[in-house]
């Protein structure tokens, strides 16, 4: 079977998918699409570090701003829109990149798990809702111990889902994870190369306090906390925009005076370390394929060339794009 090439670019948090990403799309010919929960929220653009006009330099890039914020956009949606969108990259003679940090959304489109379609129960998340946090992280521990190990244990949103996800099946497997044998059709026609960045901690602590402290105190006019107002005005509750992510929590949190700006800056800089750590411990243990870890550009710039085989060089640079290539 001749398979279809895919190549994902994943990582922690500020370690630079986005920039590596548009470098090798630029060079192989690619379109790439987002793989990040938050980035496809329409107004949530300095929180979830999305990427600009600018530092896309001509990219097409797919699946930003596909979400209003007062909905809850989920895996399935992630995994359905995905594919519609490697379709129409193929059609375009180009290659998909899949370039993000969100890893149950790298699974779900690579085929290394099975998302099951469970309706809302609003009777259960209602009462969930009244629970605290620590009582739900511990409730989902019970349930289902291998999606535990993984999830944002600080985000209530995601944490009454996975229970209600557990809830609705009677039982929960030990694992989700799909083997490569019983994935659909379509994913069987596909071939991955997965491409990792890792840096060392100091090294990646030091990007997180630099990216963060950007975002508390950019240039006039801008801003993290303008952001933040933008969202409460636009009809969001503070408890959604907090639903929404660290990034908006405690911003939220400075912004009703309920902690000092310090903290604020101090809680996203821990918060966002401690995220990165849960990431890489998804990353490692990812089954369905061996990730190619790399230092810099030329080394996955390799990796990439040898697994599309030269194929690429048959490919068009530009078919009909404008000067501004960002869609949804």
């Amino acid at each position: 079977m001749n398979k279809q090439k895919i190549v994902v670019i994943l990582g922690p948090t500020s370690s630079g998918k986005s920039n590596l990403g548009v470098k090798l799309a630029q060079k192989f010919h690619g379109e790439i699409i987002s793989a990040d929960s938050r980035q496809v929220y329409k107004g949530l653009d300095i929180g979830s570090g999305k990427i600009t006009k600018k530092g896309m330099a001509g990219v097409p890039h797919h699946l930003l701003d596909v979400a209003s914020p007062k909905k809850v956009f989920t895996a399935i949606d992630f995994k359905k829109m995905a594919a519609k969108k490697i379709a129409e990259i193929r059609g375009r003679n180009r290659v998909p990149f899949f370039v993000g940090g969100t890893g149950f959304y790298i699974q779900a489109i690579t085929g290394g798990i099975n998302i099951p379609e469970v309706k809302p129960d609003w009777k259960l998340r209602k009462k969930l809702e009244k629970m605290p946090i620590e009582k739900l992280f511990e409730m989902l521990k019970k349930l289902n111990p291998e999606r535990a190990k993984t999830i944002d244990a600080k985000n209530p949103r995601r944490l009454i889902r996975a229970i209600e996800i557990a809830k609705a099946l009677g039982r929960v497997p030990k694992s989700q994870i799909c083997h490569p044998a019983k994935r659909g059709k379509n994913l069987k026609s596909q071939k991955f190369l997965f491409i990792g960045i890792k840096l060392p901690g100091k090294e990646l602590k030091s990007k997180i306090e630099k990216r963060v402290k950007a975002m508390l105190n950019p240039p006039a006019g801008g801003g993290l906390l303008k952001e933040t107002k933008k969202l409460k005005g636009s009809g969001l509750s503070w408890k959604r925009i907090e639903e929404l992510g660290f990034e908006y929590k405690y911003p939220a949190l400075f912004l009703r005076g309920k902690i000092s700006k310090e903290e604020m800056l101090e809680k996203m800089i821990l918060e966002n370390w401690h995220y990165a750590k849960r990431q890489m411990t998804w990353f490692k243990k990812y089954p369905a394929q061996k990730t190619k870890w790399v230092k810099n550009y030329n080394q996955a710039e390799k990796l990439v060339n040898k697994f599309l085989d030269g194929s690429w060089r048959n490919r068009t640079s530009d078919r009909g794009f404008g000067d501004h290539y960002y869609t949804t």
